[in-house]
């Protein structure tokens, strides 16, 4: 049997057992090493090879947390979560503000991935300041990683700006130019706009049906994580909102995170908002509540390594080819499939699309596909396991925000939700797509 498919389904059903996906992770690499031919020791050599891939982003993670915590000592949650009451209280309509929370969520997850393409560095910051109110109206966490998932994704597999130009020009139409053929002329937005509606669908059924009933998660809880003994003024909650957007200039100029959230760091503890004489214990506090995180994107990234070593991720989707036959729907079937898969395990749909393309395009060609099917085709095999992955950073990054308090399950809490309202309205949407373009 596959190796790829031993090591993604054994690491997912441990990983939904509640084992803790970084020993999910090492475990499912040996057997998925082994099962692919390779000998122990070259397994080890493997994942030990692919953990410094991970590194980077562990350590922006880290910084991320530092800053996050000293955000925290300034107050500014505190008084976000005082302004929000206010406000409720205020309306007539409470669950106005409850939804209009949600809005402006999904309006900064999508502009993390264009406008301001800061990606994942904005939920740490922003999500658990809103922890508290949200509580009190009793909203479900689920809906709001969904809602996090679907703007973290969505947006880089539709327009072709930010990290969507990445995506689509320079990734997908650049992996399909090199498999053999020009698709420069295809308008990449008209490609993936049914994809997207399926993903779109996924998100208001998650919202509005499957997660829609109030949820009780424990205040007492949120409140010790938020440390309501801290008092804030105008000055510390200046000196945060500064940091804040010094964070995300110097992130913009520099295309670092970890720079981004050093400088932060930096300037709450120089502007006041963190006693100096407690910015260590902070530091050391905050890369600690993001250590775990960190750790699961090392973890990957090793994991990842293993896969492709064994070779068998190229051999299984030439296994898929063999069954197809001349049966155009079976194929882009089975090429989704092989596409979930996949990227279930790499946990990146930017690393998956060059593996497929090798593949997929001249095969694609073979049964007469459009170009423009083709970049669908592709596109949406890359894009499927991004949301659902235990170790994408789509999931991974709304779980860090989401769980400061420990009342928020990373597998069952993101994983499984977006997993079932993305991964398959997009599996769905996107064989239609392919079918009819």
């Amino acid at each position: 049997m596959n190796a790829v498919l031993i090591a993604v389904t054994l690491m997912l059903a441990l990983s939904l057992s509640r084992i803790h996906v970084v020993i999910s992770i090492l475990i499912s690499a040996v057997i998925g090493g082994l099962c692919g031919g390779l000998t122990l020791a070259k397994t080890i050599a493997a994942f030990n090879g692919g953990l410094g891939g991970g590194a980077g982003i562990a350590l922006s993670y880290a910084l991320l947390g530092a800053f996050a915590l000293a955000l925290a000592e300034s107050g500014l949650p505190h008084a976000m979560a005082d302004g929000l009451t206010k406000l409720s209280q205020k309306s007539s309509n409470s669950q106005r503000v409850k939804w209009g929370i949600l809005l402006a969520v999904l309006a900064v997850s999508i502009s993390s991935q264009n406008l301001l393409p800061i990606h994942i560095a904005f939920i740490p910051l922003l999500i658990p300041p809103l922890l508290y109110t949200l509580a009190k109206y009793k909203l479900d966490r689920r809906a709001l990683a969904c809602v996090m998932t679907f703007g973290l994704i969505t947006p880089y597999m539709l327009f072709p700006v930010g990290f969507g130009e990445i995506f689509l020009k320079q990734i997908l139409l650049g992996s399909i130019a090199k498999s053999g053929l020009d698709a420069s002329q295809v308008n990449v937005m008209h490609a993936m706009a049914l994809p997207a509606l399926g993903m779109m669908i996924g998100l208001l059924t998650a919202v509005f049906v499957t997660y829609r009933k109030p949820r009780q998660y424990n205040i007492d809880a949120l409140k010790a994580v938020e440390r309501e003994d801290i008092r804030y003024s105008l000055r510390s909650i200046s000196v945060a909102i500064t940091a804040m957007v010094v964070t995300f200039i110097v992130q913009l100029l520099a295309d670092s995170m970890l720079l981004g959230a050093l400088a932060g760091f930096a300037i709450c503890v120089v502007g006041g908002a963190v006693p100096w004489r407690n910015a260590d214990s902070v530091f050391s506090e905050g890369m600690k509540m993001m250590a775990g995180i960190g750790l699961i994107m090392i973890a990957a990234s090793g994991f990842a390594e293993v896969l492709k070593a064994t070779g068998d991720v190229a051999s299984l989707v030439e296994q898929s080819a063999g069954w197809i036959g001349n049966s155009k729907a079976l194929a882009a079937f089975l090429m989704l499939l092989v596409g979930l898969i996949v990227t279930l395990g790499i946990g990146s749909s930017f690393s998956t699309v060059p593996i497929l393309a090798t593949i997929y395009v001249p095969l694609a060609m073979k049964l007469g596909f459009s170009p423009e099917a083709i970049v669908c085709l592709v596109g949406t095999a890359g894009a499927l396991g991004d949301a659902g992955s235990p170790a994408s950073d789509s999931t991974l990054g709304p779980t860090a925000g989401l769980n400061i308090d420990g009342q928020h399950n990373h597998m069952w809490d993101t994983v499984v939700p977006t997993f079932l309202h993305y991964n398959l309205p997009l599996m769905a949407f996107g064989w239609v797509a392919v079918m009819v373009l």
